[in-house]
């Protein structure tokens, strides 16, 4: 599965991954704010801007809160994934973000202050009935940094992956793994 935009396709293509478009793997909706670079936001709307950044709530680019974007992302972990036991989803880093607020049960504020770069894989496990989190750590990854083909087979640079085994109690399958590589 792969988010629906442009870069979504290209590290879906990138990684060698043959994946659909799930729309609940989309970006944050920004908006009239779409487009626009962060210095021209902050210049033009500095009060909506800092809202932004600090109340999960606010949606002052009339698009898509940070909190309305994590909860999308809850219901995917938690209801979305195929009964297969395994899945690739190619998904923006915001998107990434909310996931690890959900695994981790943080506040929808935490969002901002959890940093996705490039080629640091984050690995969420669903046991017991709770998310496991392991930074750093992807399923079958080999020394030199790429993805097994065994773990999710992808292999690209200069993006971000999350292991997940979504399902929050609310599924029968015993194991469920999705691995989210991250748009660059």
């Amino acid at each position: 599965m792969r988010a629906p935009s442009v870069r979504g396709a290209q590290t879906a293509h990138a990684f060698g991954v043959v994946a659909a478009v799930e729309p609940a793997l989309r970006d944050l909706d920004l908006g009239t704010w779409c487009g626009r670079t962060v210095d021209e936001v902050a210049a033009a709307d500095p009060d909506g801007f800092s809202a932004w950044l600090s109340d999960p709530d606010a949606a002052p680019h009339g698009g898509e809160s940070v909190r309305r974007l994590c909860r999308r992302t809850a219901r995917w972990l938690n209801h979305g994934a195929p009964e297969t036991g395994h899945v690739v989803a190619v998904a923006e880093a915001a998107v990434v973000r909310a996931a690890l607020v959900h695994a981790l049960a943080l506040p929808a504020r935490a969002f901002w202050h959890l940093a996705v770069p490039p080629l640091s894989p984050v690995s969420l496990t669903w046991r017991g009935g709770q998310w496991d989190v392991r930074l750093g750590h992807v399923a079958g990854q080999s020394r030199r940094g790429s993805l097994s083909p065994s773990a999710t087979s992808a292999r690209g640079g200069g993006d971000r992956c999350v292991e997940a085994r979504p399902g929050g109690g609310k599924r029968s399958t015993p194991f469920l793994e999705t691995v989210f590589a991250g748009c660059g």
